[in-house]
């Protein structure tokens, strides 16, 4: 293959992977938002403490400024750091871990993210643990680990068939699979997104990667 088109193929992906950027910063929201009902469902005795603890840090989170503070706390209030390790083994410090991968994964502190998003524990929601699974995606392909980037997008969406999730990492895992020149393999996974989810945002823009990737073959 010629410098030209290896450049070509680099600059296609990342511009493909743009909205991934974009998806980073709205998932810390969107576990926000889960959160609010996963207390209200699960939430034990011991976990009020830890819960009541949460808000704070959750305002942190939504202002890019406050970073380190959602992380870390500010002296006054706890940040999701010692609430994952204070309040360990309730839902609070679950959630609290999988902010802390999204947080690192903004930051592009990678290896940090991936740590705590493994610390996540399955709460049987059908966005929640394929979201978590796919940020994970999300910081191997950051780290240009597209093999393992594939492994947890193929996981992701195959965790829980909906219209919101499943398109999303059915891209990725696609754009990943062009990156290991598994052209077929990406032609599959985007072939998915038309047939099986043709209401999806993913689906209005996916002719162009399902052909490139076919043009492969």
């Amino acid at each position: 293959m010629s410098t030209n088109n290896n450049l070509e193929k680099k600059s296609s992906f990342f511009q493909d992977n743009l909205k991934s950027i974009i998806f980073i910063g709205t998932a810390i929201v969107v576990l926000i938002v889960l959160y609010i009902g996963y207390q209200k469902i699960y939430l034990a005795p011991r976990a009020g403490e830890a819960a009541d603890a949460m808000y704070k840090a959750e305002e942190f989170a939504l202002i890019d400024s406050l970073q380190k503070k959602a992380i870390d706390g500010d002296g006054s209030f706890l940040g999701f750091q010692q609430i994952a390790e204070e309040y360990s083994n309730t839902p609070s410090a679950n959630i609290a871990n999988a902010y802390l991968g999204g947080l690192y994964l903004r930051e592009q502190n990678f290896q940090e993210a991936i740590k705590y998003l493994k610390k996540y524990s399955e709460t049987g929601s059908e966005i929640l643990d394929p979201l978590v699974i796919g940020l994970i995606g999300d910081a191997y392909s950051e780290s240009h680990d597209y093999k393992n980037a594939a492994d947890y997008y193929k996981k992701a969406s195959e965790k829980s068939k909906n219209s919101y999730t499943t398109p999303l990492f059915l891209k990725k895992l696609g754009l990943v699979y062009e990156q290991l020149d598994e052209n077929k393999l990406a032609a599959e996974a985007y072939s998915k997104i038309k047939t099986d989810y043709p209401e999806s945002t993913e689906a209005t823009t996916i002719d162009g990667p399902l052909a490139r990737a076919e043009a492969k073959l």
